[in-house]
Order: C-alpha cells, then structure tokens, then sequence
C-alpha cells in the first residue's frame, strides 16, 4: 500500500489520430485538494474516464490507494467516489432512495446506510428533504444530494468533474466550502476538475491542464513562483494562451 490516494504515471490516450492526453504524470495525497484547472478541450472529462475506468489506456498507470485500475480495478474503484458534470439521480426517486440504491450497490446493510445517509445530508443541510423527490430540488440541492451520494461507501478519494457548472453563486460557495472542510476534517483526497478559477483556496494544489499536457503542478505558492503570475487567472491565462484555439 502506498500513501497516496491516487498516483498517474506516463498517461496517454488517444481518439484515433487526436491525441486527448500526452504523458500526464502526478499525484493527490490524503487531505489534500488537487484542482485540475483547464479551458474546454483540455482533456479533464478523458483523464476522469481514464481514473473511473470507463475508457481503458494502454500507455500509462493509475493506481488508486495502491491498487492499479486495470489489475486491481475491483478494489480501486471501491476506493473512489465520484460526482460527474451530469447529473445522475433518478429524478423520480427521492432523495433517501437515491442514496439508499448507491449504498445497496456497495453491499452497505440497511441500518449503516440510513446512519450514513443521515449523517452525509445532515453535512450537507439535506437531512429534512430527505423525503421529497429529486425532480422538486434546484441544482444546487441536487448537486449536495450527489455529494452525499459519493460519499456513502467512504472512499479515500473523491473525484468532482466541473460539479458547480449552472450553479448560482450561494450555491457554488456552499459546495467549494464543504467540500474543503471535508478535506481539513476527514483527511480526504479530492481531484476537483474546473475552469472556474474562484473555486481555488490558498492551500490547493494545482494541475494545470492543456491540450492534453501538463503545464504546471504544484501548490498554489509554488505555482504562482515558477510562472511569476499573481494570481489563480493570471497562470491559467499564461499557460492556457488566454484558452484560446
């Protein structure tokens, strides 16, 4: 076993004759955001389906919590919790149900998943919509029942693909600081991809992403030193060319 939640060496994949991601190596420890920061095209959604292994790369390793995707993949995934940029909950289920299947699904028995489902909503100020459909839910709400959801089965890494896109902004400020305190309170890993540079806290790690390659990783400060930029914007713009093309 290793300490990290989540370790990608020499990564490449291709749709034919594109090339979607070019030797992408780095890593996300325990208790440590990781913001996976690129324009449109960048090549976020493929390396998520890479990590989750609904594509499979023959260049390249993930391994999760140890345990390679493709040898291991039983025993990865069962490490991940996932919130994907669609969303899906059945519309038609409640809120209580929804969360029940997901836990059904990871063999949790009935009395720990209504435990955990009421501790997970009561985080996330769900516990007394408990009942009501999802269709009856903002996206916001939704996206906090996702939340829950991902974490029922208690993964050591979480993965959040563009999870605040269409959000208003209360909304997208409660998710960016609770899933932040989740990080500080239970020694979470969380791989965060986004092209909204206001989700960024100080203390994040940063993989910047274009064009399929890797254009800076590091702490936020250390990021900011190697490009000489000021800020979050400043190193994309620098390193995406304005994400332009």
């Amino acid at each position: 076993m290793t300490e990290l939640a989540l370790a990608i060496e020499n990564l490449s994949f291709a749709y034919g004759a594109k090339k979607a991601l070019d030797d992408v190596s780095f890593d996300v420890r325990p208790g440590e955001c990781t913001i996976l920061l690129g324009p449109n095209g960048a090549g976020k959604s493929t390396l998520f389906s890479l990590i989750t292994h609904l594509y499979d790369s023959r260049q390249g390793r993930i391994a999760l919590c140890g345990f390679d995707i493709k040898k291991q993949s039983l025993k990865a995934l069962a490490r991940l919790g996932v919130v994907f940029q669609q969303t899906t909950l059945d519309p038609d289920l409640s809120v209580t149900q929804n969360l029940r299947y997901h836990a059904a699904l990871h063999g949790i028995g009935r009395k720990a998943a209504d435990n955990r489902i009421q501790e997970e909503l009561e985080r996330l100020n769900m516990f007394e919509r408990r009942g009501e459909k999802v269709r009856q839910l903002n996206g916001g709400h939704r996206r906090r029942v996702e939340i829950a959801r991902a974490l029922l089965h208690r993964p050591s890494l979480l993965l959040l693909d563009e999870p605040t896109v269409g959000l208003d902004v209360p909304s997208r400020q409660a998710i960016v600081e609770h899933v932040h305190a989740l990080v500080k309170e239970q020694n979470l890993a969380v791989l965060w991809a986004t092209h909204l540079i206001d989700e960024i806290a100080a203390d994040d790690s940063l993989v910047v992403l274009h064009r399929g390659q890797i254009k800076a990783k590091g702490k936020l400060d250390y990021v900011l030193q190697t490009t000489g930029a000021n800020d979050a914007g400043e190193v994309f713009n620098k390193l995406t060319e304005g994400h332009k093309g």
